[in-house]
């Protein structure tokens, strides 16, 4: 399973941190960050990196800088650190298969087991999910951008975490 760093360790601060110490660290990561900051021993394959560290650290200030998306992301992370130990892997929401069902939709996706993970349109939309019939994502709130939901399978005991990504 991939382990993607949390905003905090983006920005190398501990989860406790006031909005003075993220704001001092956010500062000089990124100046140190900045793709157009010299660095004359890295190629041009490190450019890539860098903008996408660059990329990493103005995200996770925007996150951290508001109390409100703060709170919503530390809850998130709670959530999530509590599930891992069930999960067996994670999916993401373009590799599930969409059935209609008359007004709703399905999103099913195969378990090693033979029956399937699944979630409704219903479920999601109460999530701030909409999803279309092309299969197209929205999130109801124009500044989420990330959601993720544990599913179980319908025979065996196996978990999986289905990760949606807002496309742009």
């Amino acid at each position: 399973m991939f382990a993607q760093k949390t905003y905090y360790e983006v920005l190398s601060v501990n989860e406790g941190a006031s909005y003075d110490e993220i704001r001092a660290v956010y500062r000089a990561a990124i100046l140190n960050a900045h793709p157009d900051k010299s660095h004359p021993k890295l190629d041009s394959l490190g450019s890539s990196d860098e903008k996408g560290e660059f990329l990493s650290v103005q995200r996770a200030w925007e996150v951290l800088r508001d109390p409100k998306s703060r709170a919503d992301y530390d809850k998130q992370l709670q959530t999530s650190r509590q599930n891992s130990a069930n999960i067996a892997y994670e999916i993401e929401i373009e590799e599930m298969t969409i059935e209609s069902t008359g007004d709703a939709m399905e999103l099913m996706y195969p378990c090693r087991c033979g029956d399937n993970f699944s979630i409704g349109s219903f479920d999601l939309r109460e999530m701030g999910i909409l999803i279309d019939e092309d299969g197209e994502i929205y999130f109801q709130s124009s500044d989420c951008t990330y959601a993720s939901v544990v599913l179980s399978c319908g025979s065996c005991s196996l978990k999986t975490r289905l990760v949606i990504n807002k496309t742009s």
